[in-house]
Parts: structure tokens; C-alpha cells; sequence
């Protein structure tokens, strides 16, 4: 236990320290961390504890840089969608949603290669309802992975915002943001004391970094600061994109089995078949239930049921649009495909 708080007190100096200078990112670089010592379910009040004092202790450095615009239209619709998403950890698999962030994160590589030019003047202030919705999307997505981070990052950077305008709002947003969630963490039992121990190694290396940033900000011109944060964005986004593919394809039991012009794909232990031939194109089956089939297949597949003694049912589309049923029949190990059947 003590060498996993001190290998997560010296990765949390590092993230804190790159999210200072890149505008955040910190939790999302930390989540493949905590993976490795912390159930799924624990690890968003793990990341909020560390977070909260993050933001908390940015408050009290940067206070009159705060945007109270942003907040004011951030904070009604955030609140709300944190408690829906907290609610829905327990039916929805985070892993899905850290997947999709991390393509997210990565097509910001376009926003990395612009040149200076476009980097200082690529700002645009946006109207009140878009900043509801991003209020919204934060606290949703907030509540069910324990981060934002650099998600949002491209926001505040089209905004216009100064460097430390970023880290004053983004810090009176997001704590409003972390209360919310530790209380519905906890009533839901969504901790361990393992969780409470490294959200306290998170929260002391939070502290620290937003003590020192202070010192470091006059030193970086906006146009590098927003290349860091792109930079970033990218970087945490490959980093999940492996972590949660790892954990989905493990969790899922996906696999992928090639020949000759035929390749299945095993997920949840069903097997969709994909086959392509230049005479034929591509034709994709995907195994289904009987009680998945049309009333009048159904009523054919019955005809089988007493003279096989298993019956595999695929669903075939052919070239994307053609739709049909086929009935891979076996007795005693045999098999035959006794119809093909239109849907």
C-alpha cells in the first residue's frame, strides 16, 4: 500500500504540474493510474477528492481572474446532469464513455498543427445557450467518470479566455461540480478506504501544483499555453483510448479471427461473421435469438425444432441493404443448412 501511495503521490506531482501549464488534464492522465490499484467504481470519488482541492486551492491564487458569465451559465445545468450521471455509474459501463472521450481528445491533433497566427486569433464568445449545453455535458460526463479535464479545454480556448481566466473558471466551475458528486458518491457507497487514502495522495499533490503555477504562468506566451493544452488533449486521449480499449476488450471477451475472405469478431460471446468476395460483396452475420425473428420466420423455424437437435439462427445483411435469415441446422454433429430465408 505504501509504495501505491508514493508511485501515485509522484505521478499526481508530474500530472498536476502539466495540467497547470496546459490548462488542465490532470484526472484524465490519472484515471490509467488508478486503474491499476482501484476497482472501476471507486475510482470518480478517488479522482473527485484529488480534484476538489485542486480547484479549491486555484480559487484562492486566481479569484479576480474568474469569468462570472461562464459560471453563471455553467453551474444550473452542471449540477443537475452530475446527479444524473452519478446515478447511472451502477447500469453504464464508464470504460464505453472513456473510450469515446479519448477519440474525442485525440481529433483535437488538428487544433495542435495550426501555426501561431490562427492559435491567438481563434476565439469567438459563445452564446448563452451553448454554454448551458457545455455546462451540461461536463456535469453528465463528470458525474459517471470522476473527470473533465481537458475535455472542455477547447472551449474555454475559442472563447478567448487569458490563461489564468482558463484556470479561475474552469476551478469555481468544476468544484461546484466535485461537492455535487462526492455527495451522491457517497450516498451510493461508491468508495473504499483505499478510494479515501489516494484521493488524499491526489489532493496534497493538487495543492502543491497550484501553489507553484502562479510562478510559471508569466513565463508562457498564450499562443504556446493553448499548443501545450492541445498537446495534451492529444497525449491524454491516446493514453485512454489504450487503457479502456485494454479493459473493454478483456471485460468483453472480444476477439478477432481472420481467413481467407471471412473474419469474426467474438464479443459478449456472440460472433459476428463479416465475408467479402468480389462477386458476392460484403456480407455480415450476426447470430440471434428465435425470439428475435419475425412472426412468419418464426413459424418456419418451429418446422425444425423436432427433427435437429440444435439450431443456429443468423441474421445476414448482404451489401448493407439486402436482409435475410439463415438456419444452420445440426444432428449429431452434422450440420445443414437447410433454408434461407427472406425477411
Amino acid at each position: 500500500m505504501i509504495l501505491k501511495v508514493i508511485f501515485l503521490g509522484l505521478t499526481t506531482i508530474i500530472a498536476f504540474w502539466l495540467s497547470a501549464i496546459s490548462g488542465g488534464g490532470a484526472s484524465l492522465i490519472l484515471i490509467p493510474v488508478l486503474n491499476l490499484f482501484l476497482p472501476a467504481s471507486t475510482i470518480p470519488f478517488t479522482l473527485t477528492v484529488g480534484t476538489l482541492s485542486s480547484s479549491a486551492s486555484r480559487i484562492v491564487f486566481f479569484k479576480k481572474h474568474i469569468n462570472w458569465k461562464i459560471f453563471f451559465w455553467f453551474f444550473p445545468f452542471s449540477v443537475p446532469a452530475a446527479f444524473l450521471g452519478a446515478s447511472l455509474m451502477k447500469s453504464l459501463n464508464p470504460d464505453y464513455l472513456q473510450f469515446g472521450i479519448s477519440l474525442f481528445l485525440i481529433a483535437n491533433v488538428a487544433q495542435l498543427i495550426q501555426s501561431k497566427d490562427k492559435l491567438e486569433k481563434n476565439s469567438k464568445r459563445s452564446n448563452n445557450s451553448l454554454l448551458a449545453l457545455i455546462g451540461f455535458l461536463a456535469g453528465f460526463i463528470s458525474g459517471i467518470t470522476g473527470a473533465i479535464g481537458l475535455l472542455f479545454n477547447r472551449f474555454y480556448f475559442k472563447y478567448g479566455l487569458s490563461k489564468e481566466e482558463i484556470i479561475a473558471t474552469r476551478a469555481i466551475n468544476e468544484i461546484c461540480l466535485h461537492i455535487t458528486k462526492l455527495i451522491i458518491y457517497i450516498s451510493l457507497g461508491l468508495f473504499s478506504k483505499d478510494a479515501v487514502w489516494f484521493g488524499v495522495t491526489i489532493a496534497l499533490g493538487a495543492i502543491a501544483s497550484s501553489y507553484t503555477v502562479k510562478f510559471l504562468l508569466p513565463f508562457i506566451k498564450d499562443s504556446l499555453y493553448k499548443r501545450i493544452g492541445y498537446t495534451a488533449m492529444v497525449c491524454s486521449g491516446c493514453i485512454l483510448l489504450i487503457s479502456s480499449s485494454n479493459r473493454i476488450i478483456e471485460q468483453d471477451h472480444i476477439s478477432v479471427f481472420t481467413q481467407t475472405n471471412e473474419t469474426t469478431i467474438n464479443w459478449r460471446n456472440k460472433k459476428i461473421a463479416l465475408e467479402f468476395s468480389e462477386k458476392e460483396g460484403l456480407e455480415i452475420e450476426i447470430p440471434i435469438d428465435k425470439e428475435e425473428l419475425p412472426e412468419e420466420i418464426k413459424k418456419e423455424f418451429h418446422k425444425f425444432t423436432e427433427e435437429y437437435d440444435k439450431i443456429i439462427i443468423e441474421k445476414i445483411y448482404k451489401n448493407y441493404t439486402t436482409e435475410y435469415y439463415e438456419f444452420n441446422c445440426y444432428r449429431e454433429n452434422h450440420l445443414k443448412r437447410v433454408a434461407v430465408l427472406k425477411g
